[in-house]
Order: structure tokens, then C-alpha cells, then sequence
């Protein structure tokens, strides 16, 4: 359960990055934010659906 918080938590700083970047049009900064959510938000998901919430033993 720990690590869907830790991944969601990280998901959502990245889209929070994402839209700060794109604010000050820092566009390598919204590449990387992108795929820093792209990429923890499948973890997340994934994570989710194998482990369920809470998690099943």
C-alpha cells in the first residue's frame, strides 16, 4: 500500500510540473514531466490492479 501512495504521490508532482513548465513555456521541462507521469502513472495503475487497494494478502 506504501509504494501506490509513494507512486501516486510522484504522478502528481510531475503533472504539477508539467503545468508549471508549460507556464514558463520551459518546454524540455514539460518532456520530461510528461514522461515522469507517464511513466510512475502506469506503475501506479498497474500496482493498483495486481496488488489491490487495500491490499489483498
Amino acid at each position: 500500500m506504501g509504494l501506490v501512495i509513494i507512486f501516486s504521490l510522484i504522478t502528481l508532482l510531475a503533472l504539477y510540473g508539467v503545468i508549471r513548465s508549460f507556464r514558463e513555456k520551459n518546454f524540455l521541462g514539460v518532456l520530461f514531466g510528461l514522461g515522469t507521469a507517464a511513466v510512475f502513472g502506469w506503475f501506479t495503475i498497474m500496482t493498483v490492479l495486481h496488488h489491490g487497494y487495500p491490499t489483498a494478502h
